[in-house]
């Protein structure tokens, strides 16, 4: 399975958990996109500097060759999926509490 196959099962999982498991519906929220898109210079800075200085390196073969400060588009991706995972769990447990 290719890291771009990966990422499309991650980004479908994460967005259904949140809009049909939790029903947290944050990627619906202005406050969720904020938050995403202040994570997201943070996620650039490390992975540039991570794949510029070959720390990581992606078999091309793998990913579909776009990249965005050296890392491939598809850790934007997993990226996403991750944050979206983690607030939606977040704000489900603190909605129970």
């Amino acid at each position: 399975m290719t890291y771009t196959a990966l990422v499309e099962i991650a980004l479908v999982a994460s967005v259904l958990t949140d809009l049909a498991l939790l029903r947290t519906k944050l990627v619906t929220s202005l406050g969720f996109w904020i938050a995403y898109a202040i994570l997201t210079g943070f996620q650039l800075v490390v992975n540039g500097l991570l794949t510029g200085l070959r720390v990581v390196q992606y078999d091309p073969g793998v990913i579909i060759g776009i990249r965005i400060a050296f890392a491939p588009i598809e850790d934007l991706g997993f990226g996403f999926a991750l944050i979206l995972l983690t607030l939606s769990c977040w704000t489900a447990v603190e909605r129970r509490n």
